[in-house]
């Protein structure tokens, strides 16, 4: 970051007293000396000088060497972009997720796990890693294999008897068809179609060790003769004919977390037969602006004054650009949320609609959302929806969106939720429907927070516009990063006034 001089004398006097008041006696020493020549006027060519003269020794022994694994694009001023195979210096670690770096003469925070240490140290693992999975199956399967996730799973009784109520809802089409269940944890579905339809047979797939117990599940309930159980990977395991119907639960938070997804249209376009149906159906994205008033007093509000003392400079910290509280909090969504639907301050919106017959492994790689909503009201709704534009170009989808509010509030930042929807065979039946939103019954995915750094006060009238992108990370892959960009126009000031803001949010790296 090169930091520029201010010809206003009083206010370089004035920076002079608020570092004197060592307000800043806690940055770290490398942004302190820079502080130091930024006052005293040195050209950025003096400043370098002076920074390898005076302190070399000692930047040597704080300051470490790291190597960017893949490309990273910053958002807002404070943090660096960077490309694979950059070399970063890493000047102080103030959380385990987020470091001050510099690259190329410029200092901001980046993310920790984007980066290895240190250029000799990167190429001698780099051919120890070559095998190293980068769907982490290890850790993906061994977690299901065992029960705390299916206990949570079969707990929720929205997700379960969505899935029993489209198989008996269709039982009469299932009748004969051959039916694969992907990623079948326990066998829930499996045993659901054996015992609530008449399916000739149903291929239960699991690729962690769970499948060994779901083999003694199937033979507990009679099942067997139906049912065969196949444990492996959708990408490798080997049927003896194609099937009618591929069902699956691929779902994570955010919809896409995890990316299970890409395992279901591999499956499909390997097993599925023509005409095949797939379940669910479709998928849809929704998000809305909100307030998160408890949980920005839990987290931020709280440093004020626990027990009578100031413990601010951990909320507010005058030489960090990204407070402790912030990073350590706010960097990453926050899973397993619940808003009230008195929450969102207008009303909620599809941004990104999935259609699983059609959808392609090479489109999750990047999916650009914008959405555009032209205002209207009723008694009953803070917003009509009266038109929703979206297309499909390359691996993007676009659109645009513009939320007007019609409740004042606190804008704490987005949530986001899935609902899915499952096809009816039957004539003139109707489509099941799993809805993870606030106005439905909790589920275990409950929804998805992103808190924006600072919060901001709104009033019915603005708006609030902008786009959300979907970027998968390119090395681990079930991993990805939301980055929400948006503008808020303000209804109160005679003149336009608009605050802009971005923010990227990893999940999980």
């Amino acid at each position: 970051m090169q930091l520029k001089k201010c010809c206003d004398d009083n206010f370089t006097a004035h920076l002079r007293r608020v570092y004197i008041s060592s307000e800043f006696t806690d940055a770290p020493s490398y942004f302190v000396k820079r502080f130091n020549l930024f006052l005293s006027g040195k050209t950025a060519g003096e400043s370098k000088s002076d920074m390898q003269t005076e302190n070399e020794e000692e930047e040597d022994a704080s300051v470490e060497e790291y190597v960017a694994l893949t490309n990273y694009t910053g958002s807002g001023s404070d943090q660096l972009s960077f490309s694979s195979g950059d070399t970063l210096l890493v000047h102080s670690k103030p959380s385990s997720e987020w470091w001050w770096a510099e690259l190329k003469g410029d200092i901001g925070y980046v993310p920790a796990s984007y980066l290895r240490q240190d250029a000799a140290a990167a190429a001698a693992e780099e051919e120890e890693e070559e095998d190293e999975d980068p769907w982490q199956d290890e850790e993906y399967f061994g977690s299901y294999g065992k029960l705390r996730l299916h206990l949570e799973m079969l707990s929720d009784k929205s997700r379960t008897e969505a899935y029993r109520q489209v198989i008996l809802s269709n039982s009469a089409s299932l009748r004969n068809k051959v039916v694969i269940d992907l990623g079948c944890g326990t066998g829930i579905i499996s045993l659901f179609c054996a015992q609530l339809a008449q399916p000739s047979e149903v291929f239960a797939v699991e690729a962690s060790s769970m499948a060994e117990y779901t083999r003694q599940l199937v033979k507990q309930n009679g099942c067997e003769a139906v049912v065969t159980v196949l444990q492996g990977r959708a990408e490798e395991i080997e049927l003896p004919e194609r099937v009618d119907v591929l069902v699956s639960e691929w779902m994570g938070n955010c919809l896409l977390f995890e990316f299970m997804v890409e395992s279901v249209l591999v499956a499909r376009d390997r097993w599925l037969k023509e005409g095949g149906v797939m379940w669910p159906s479709s998928a849809t994205l929704t998000l809305v602006p909100c307030q998160a008033n408890s949980y920005y007093a839990e987290k931020m509000a709280f440093w004020e004054q626990p027990y009578g003392l100031d413990f601010t400079p951990l909320q507010i910290n005058p030489w960090c650009y990204r407070p402790l509280a912030q990073q350590e909090f706010f960097t990453k969504p926050k899973f397993s949320h619940l808003i009230e639907p008195d929450d969102c301050l207008t009303t909620p919106c599809d941004v990104l609609c999935l259609d699983m017959y059609t959808l392609q492994v090479k489109d999750l790689e990047v999916l650009w959302v914008f959405l555009f909503i032209r205002n209207g009201s009723t008694p009953h709704t803070l917003v009509m929806v009266t038109n929703i534009a979206l297309c499909f170009i390359s691996q993007e989808i676009k659109g645009q969106f513009h939320f007007c509010l019609e409740k004042s509030g606190v804008f704490h930042g987005f949530t986001a939720w899935f609902t899915v929807h499952f096809e009816s065979l039957e004539t003139g039946g109707a489509t099941v429907e799993l809805n993870t939103g606030p106005n439905s019954e909790p589920t275990h995915w409950k929804q998805t927070l992103f808190m924006l750094d600072r919060p901001v006060s709104v009033f019915a009238g603005d708006s609030i516009s902008g786009n959300i992108l979907l970027r998968r990370n390119s090395v681990w892959r079930r991993h990805m990063t939301v980055t929400l960009h948006w503008s808020i126009n303000s209804s109160t000031e005679e003149t336009d006034t608009t605050q802009v803001g971005t923010k990227s949010f990893p999940m999980w790296r």
